[in-house]
């Protein structure tokens, strides 16, 4: 708890001068002196619900954002995008090892550099034309086509045209392949 109070400083000066607001002009939006928010900005002054209401009231903001609180009985997966060799990477999974999924945005990029590595991937595109390149293979995946493929074999993957792809991907270590269930009965 006292770590989460210790970061509501930082947290309200980035709030603010993100905002381009003065502590003169969130004094006058709040009734709480300068100093005081000055104080609070600092550290040198302990957070209090009476000073961080009218804050939050001023800036618009859930009060859970001015001190950092974790989300408590929501389901939401609050995705974190990441930027990796060009591309959104949105990681789907939390924990580390066994399967892993990501939602990737590939922008168009340079010549194809097939690479390897240990592990297996499936891949499902969900918008736009993915371009796979495994081995000798070079083919091309619309919307709610898929892939899999061991990738200890050479493999690039990107758009197949000027306009950006979107994929899921599972990802597993060597040996782990996907079962999909169709729910067909045979």
């Amino acid at each position: 708890m006292g770590d989460v109070l210790g970061k509501v400083g930082e947290r309200l000066r980035h709030i603010r001068t993100s905002r381009g607001a003065t502590l003169a002009d969130l004094a006058d939006a709040t009734g709480i002196s300068k100093s005081t928010l000055s104080r609070l900005e600092s550290g040198q002054r302990r957070p209090s619900l009476e000073l961080l209401l009218p804050i939050a009231r001023a800036h618009r903001v859930p009060l859970d954002e001015l001190v950092g609180a974790p989300p408590v009985g929501d389901p939401r997966v609050r995705l974190v995008p990441v930027r990796r060799h060009g591309m959104t990477v949105l990681p789907l999974t939390r924990q580390p090892g066994g399967l892993q999924a990501y939602k990737m945005i590939i922008p168009p990029r340079g010549e194809p550099d097939p690479r390897t590595h240990t592990g297996y991937e499936w891949l499902y595109v969900l918008s736009g034309r993915l371009r796979l390149i495994l081995a000798e293979h070079d083919v091309v995946l619309g919307p709610g086509e898929a892939a899999e493929f061991d990738t200890r074999l050479p493999h690039w993957f990107g758009p197949a045209g000027a306009e950006p792809v979107e994929v899921l991907s599972l990802f597993g270590k060597q040996g782990e392949q996907i079962h999909m269930r169709t729910g067909r009965k045979t």
